[in-house]
């Protein structure tokens, strides 16, 4: 009895489910994903349970008991359960790769799933095409003339072990949900940005970088001694700036050579400590980032050429409008988590953060201080070439959302009207107020370099950038002159 049901087994919940998942691979490369592959499990298992089910044969091997084809539900819902404790529900972990072996006729759909990044068909894969088959034995015994045995206990048994390792895979994906979100991603820079920097790109002929109100008195017209430039995200738009204003046939240059190039805070500091660039242009740098620079024996030069706020922002229907420095700590520090001890809504903060040393994340640990920053919010990210990596989520405007930048990305190169900076101990940040020190979360714009630089043009570049016509560039950017 024993080896026809595992014969049984074999065919219906292996060779059968394998040949679907074959075809669902190449209907999920010309639908969407998931309802490509779902599609036709449920399809194919709908069918194969009907076929199953006038088989008389099917019954006496089975020794006429409808529960054995609800077994595989119990089993797939157990090891999901066990797998999601074992991963802390993240997909992208190496564990799942045995959950496949253990799934083995869903290979070609897992295979497209990590290749994609979409971990729900881990679970809904195999779960779409037991339920469309069981739905089909059940609705031919409700309507048929074949009246298997059926027992009660054994199908209370079943039902039990698969709701309880439903509800316990279920209960670590809402566990999860609560630090990780959904994917966003970025969607311009090559993966490296948020926001479109076309416009402020040097070899864009509509740009809307800023014209000097005089020709440049510092111009540098050698490709071989212009500095290369990169920097963070907000800082672009000026070191761009800078760039059109001073070096001679910029497009043409750009055309052999990259001289204006961004990859963003984290990458850009790497590879001015690696000589691979000149110039790197954001905030101060982080502890962490100091210390790469003591471990690579080199001696950072930071220029001031210009000023920032640092500002938090909310959505615009928020009634809150202004916290104090000591509402912000407690907010970071997960000691305030709901908007009613702020005199707002009653509603959980959801508190974004940037990535571990991005320029905006290093100036939040500066204002925390010694108070520890709870774990940022997360999200998992379809990588190149298959897998999910784990990263620090984007800002996303829901109501009850927090989150922080500088001005000029937050008001001017991504501005957004659903959201509104809050004024910081009463203070707002008006470039008045950033101008005279007032705003209590200003900050510098650094020009940094490294002291050990021999490239003719540098500093001279950092000396136009300190007076009147790089000041210019900078306020008509929409930063505040370092003067």
């Amino acid at each position: 009895m024993l080896k026809k049901m595992v014969r049984l087994w074999s065919l219906w919940f292996g060779i059968i489910p394998l040949v679907l998942s074959i075809l669902a691979f190449f209907m999920m490369n010309v639908s969407s994903l998931m309802i490509g592959a779902l599609a036709t499990l449920i399809v194919g298992g709908l069918l194969a349970g009907f076929i199953a089910s006038i088989k008389q044969e099917i019954w006496e091997k089975s020794g006429h008991n409808v529960l054995f084809f609800l077994y595989p539900l119990a089993y797939t819902a157990v090891l999901w359960a066990v797998f999601m404790l074992i991963s802390g529900g993240f997909y992208g972990s190496e564990v799942w790769w045995y959950y496949g072996i253990s799934h083995i006729a869903m290979a070609p759909i897992y295979f497209m799933a990590m290749f994609m990044g979409e971990g729900r068909l881990f679970l809904w894969a195999p779960l779409v095409y037991e339920l469309a088959f069981a739905a089909a034995i059940m609705a031919s015994v409700a309507f048929g003339k074949l009246r298997p045995a059926f027992h009660k206990k054994q199908l209370l048994s079943i039902l039990l072990v698969f709701a309880l390792a439903i509800s316990t895979g279920a209960a670590v994906e809402w566990h999860r949900s609560k630090t990780v979100l959904p994917s966003y991603g970025f969607k311009y820079g090559g993966g490296y940005s948020s926001t479109d920097l076309t416009p402020y790109e040097v070899t864009n002929p509509d740009n809307k970088l800023p014209q000097l109100n005089t020709k440049s008195s510092f111009i540098i017209s050698n490709p071989n001694e212009m500095p290369i430039l990169d920097g963070a995200e907000a800082a672009y738009p000026v070191y761009s700036g800078f760039a059109n204003a001073t070096y001679k046939n910029i497009k043409n240059v750009m055309a052999e050579k990259e001289v204006v190039t961004f990859t963003n805070t984290i990458y850009a500091y790497e590879r001015l400590l690696s000589g691979e660039i000149d110039i790197y242009f954001g905030a101060e740098p982080s502890k962490e980032q100091q210390e790469m620079a003591k471990k690579a024996g080199k001696e950072l030069v930071m220029t001031p050429i210009g000023k920032e706020a640092f500002v938090f922002f909310v959505n615009h229907k928020n009634p809150v409008d202004d916290l104090s420095v000591a509402e912000i700590k407690g907010i970071y520090s997960g000691k305030i988590k709901n908007w009613s001890k702020l005199g707002g809504n009653q509603a959980r903060i959801i508190a974004f953060q940037r990535p571990k040393n991005s320029g905006s994340q290093t100036l939040l640990e500066k204002i925390m201080g010694e108070t520890p920053i709870i774990e940022p919010l997360k999200e998992d990210v379809p990588e190149g070439m298959g897998g999910i990596i784990e990263q620090v989520a984007d800002y996303r405007n829901y109501d009850n959302s927090i989150g922080f930048s500088f001005r000029f990305f937050a008001t001017g190169m991504s501005p957004n009207p659903d959201i509104k900076l809050l004024a910081i101990n009463g203070i707002e940040p008006t470039p008045k107020n950033i101008g005279s020190g007032k705003y209590p979360f200003t900050a510098n714009l650094y020009a940094i370099t490294l002291k050990d630089n021999r490239k003719q043009q540098v500093q001279p570049f950092l000396k136009w950038m300190q007076g009147s016509q790089g000041q210019e560039i900078v306020e008509k950017i929409g930063y505040i002159p370092v003067n």
